[in-house]
């Protein structure tokens, strides 16, 4: 598609709305005339494409042909491209619509506390969308309000007339979350959020003053010992990734963090950025010393803006009281983060993705290798951990290495957390060591609930896989849930009584996939679709012999997702459905 540039002008307010992000044009003469618009320091700063599209969403509610000319103009992006750009993200829109707009969430945890009946309620309100998970899985239903010229808010437990009082204007105040834990969350609901001096009165910041004591290598030596896994899926260990990174001869070095935590039944980083951002802050700052990175990214999913309004304050007091910046801590090294957020893409959460949208592409992944450690974000040496993993580096650092290694498991090392929901009585954020049982953690969430039945589990979310209740004692390690064919993935312990619908749980399941694959690759874009056909044939012919061609067809699709897909979302695709079908959860249909 060749697109120019409009020749309408956009409106004062759309102007102030980008000038907002990218600050105001150089003024060009032009036939002794003066002109507004011109080319302006952030000529070529293509990263700050997104930004500015958020910038003209978050205050006119959409963004026109002519908002997207005047950012073109300023970036010097080609409009072809910067549409493109535009069009990928599912929370940017491009026509007028009403300044309030709720996205309700139908995914499935959403589904099993009656989010289709919300939905179908709502069903005459044009500012109502159904949407996919939004990272709230403990307190569904779950609806996201975006608000042309005001903050953004998540309205949880919500209710048609919660749905239309929000609209309307009224908001309500955001519960805090059930949390159990001793470690990872052991301030929350014990120290303020929002305050950098109750942080340091409960022992904020003491790590990053070891951490200079120890040096960078005496840091990663720390993180090697320790045997620490990514807690987002992948479990590569944390102490070699970091080590490259830090003996690559290119320069810069950068450090993102993946805040972008999309897999549906997974809110563990939303809540630590809540309830202890500044915990965030820290050990960000503790990976950029050891990594010899001077700038790191927290990129942080479109659907949380309270986790989003908590990590701008903390950067900011952070910055302010000189634990960032040029001379972190008067100890003479420089390390800032800056926040990016992303606008409603699943697959953002891909590492190479993240980097693209951060550098102002469409998030579609990138081939690998070369990996991250070499070249990741703008080409240069990254390291790349999500929330959950960075804040383990905390105790780490305090108390060393080994004393880490010495929780959990030979390969599991550390504690975890699990993201309970579904027929649970109470579901939350829980943190166990590795090496507790399935049944251990259910009996801490209160049991089964609905009808006190378990029919199945999801583990790993909806890349994930099902286990029965026969698995119950299955250690919650990485070589543990593997010896039964799953995964940890993100931490999703999702529960099912014999009550709940499965086949629509899993037709959800096939539809995510089909929906978030970004199409840049055949085997993804095309398979994801034949699953979702094959499935709902699958569903429809159950009782005839035709059921079992309809899943050796899904079984072949997986194959070749697994083996020809780009990245992990095409890999994995077909896990879920794959498992409710082997272990016959779909054998009664409705």
């Amino acid at each position: 598609m060749d697109l120019h540039l409009p020749e309408a002008q956009p409106t004062e307010e759309e102007r102030r709305a980008v000038d907002a992000v990218l600050g105001p044009p150089k003024e060009i003469l032009v036939e002794e005339q003066v002109v507004r618009g011109g080319v302006s320091e952030v000529e070529g700063k293509r990263h700050l494409l997104l930004p500015a599209l958020q910038g003209v969403q978050d205050q006119i509610g959409w963004v026109s042909e002519a908002a997207l000319g005047y950012i073109c103009r300023r970036l010097t992006v080609p409009p072809a491209e910067a549409y493109g750009v535009l069009t990928f993200y599912a929370l940017l829109a491009t026509q007028s619509r009403p300044k309030r707009v709720a996205h309700v969430c139908d995914d499935i945890a959403c589904k099993l506390v009656g989010a289709d009946e919300l939905c179908e309620e709502l069903a005459n309100q044009n500012a109502v969308h159904r949407s996919p998970c939004l990272g709230q899985c403990e307190r569904g239903p779950a609806a996201l309000f975006q608000c042309a010229g005001e903050d953004d808010w998540t309205l949880v437990r919500a209710t048609k007339e919660g749905v239309r009082e929000g609209l309307a204007g009224k908001r309500r105040e955001m519960p805090r979350p059930l949390v159990y834990g001793r470690r990872l969350l052991r301030r929350i609901g014990v120290c303020d959020p929002e305050s950098l001096d109750d942080y340091r009165e409960h022992g904020g910041y003491q790590a990053l003053r070891r951490a200079i004591e120890l040096g960078p290598s005496g840091i990663i030596r720390e993180v090697k010992d320790s045997r620490i896994r990514g807690r987002g899926g992948a479990a590569f260990p944390m102490g070699i990734k970091w080590e490259a990174v830090a003996k690559a001869p290119v320069r810069p070095h950068y450090l993102v963090c993946n805040a972008d935590e999309s897999e549906p039944g997974t809110f563990k980083d939303r809540i630590l950025m809540e309830e202890d951002p500044f915990a965030v802050m820290e050990a960000m700052t503790i990976a950029g010393y050891a990594v010899g990175a001077t700038t790191g990214f927290l990129y942080i999913r479109g659907e949380y803006p309270h986790a989003t309004a908590r990590i701008r304050n903390a950067i900011e007091k952070s910055r302010t009281r000189g634990f960032l910046g040029k001379d972190v801590m008067g100890e003479g090294f420089s390390f800032d983060v800056e926040l990016r957020r992303g606008a409603g893409a699943y697959i953002c959460g891909e590492e190479t993705a993240l980097f693209n949208s951060i550098e102002g592409y469409r998030g579609e992944p990138r081939n690998k290798p070369p990996f991250p450690t070499e070249a990741g974000l703008f080409g240069k040496p990254t390291v790349v951990n999500n929330v959950e993993t960075l804040v383990n580096v905390l105790d780490i650092v305090l108390d060393g290495g080994p004393a880490f290694a010495a929780v959990g498991t030979e390969e599991s090392t550390g504690p975890k957390l699990f993201c309970v929901s579904g027929n649970v009585a109470k579901p939350g954020l829980y943190e166990v060591e590795f090496g507790a049982t399935l049944k251990t953690l259910l009996e801490l969430a209160g049991g089964v609930a609905g009808s006190g039945n378990l029919a199945t589990v999801l583990l790993g979310g909806a890349a994930g896989s099902f286990v029965g209740p026969e698995e119950l004692d299955v250690p919650l390690t990485f070589e543990g849930t593997r010896s039964v064919g799953a995964s940890l993935g993100s931490g999703v312990v999702m529960v099912f009584d014999d009550r709940a619908l499965m086949p629509e749980m899993v037709r959800r399941i096939a539809a995510f996939f089909r929906d978030e694959s970004c199409g840049q690759c055949v085997p993804c874009r095309v398979g994801t679709v034949r699953q979702e056909e094959a499935l709902t044939r699958f569903l429809a012919n159950s009782a005839n012999g035709s059921a079992k061609r309809e899943a050796a067809l899904i079984e072949e699709l997986a194959q070749v997702m697994r083996d020809a897909s780009i990245c992990g979302l095409g890999h994995t695709a077909a896990s879920a459905v794959l498992s409710a079908i082997t272990r016959g959860l779909l054998d009664k249909t409705t």
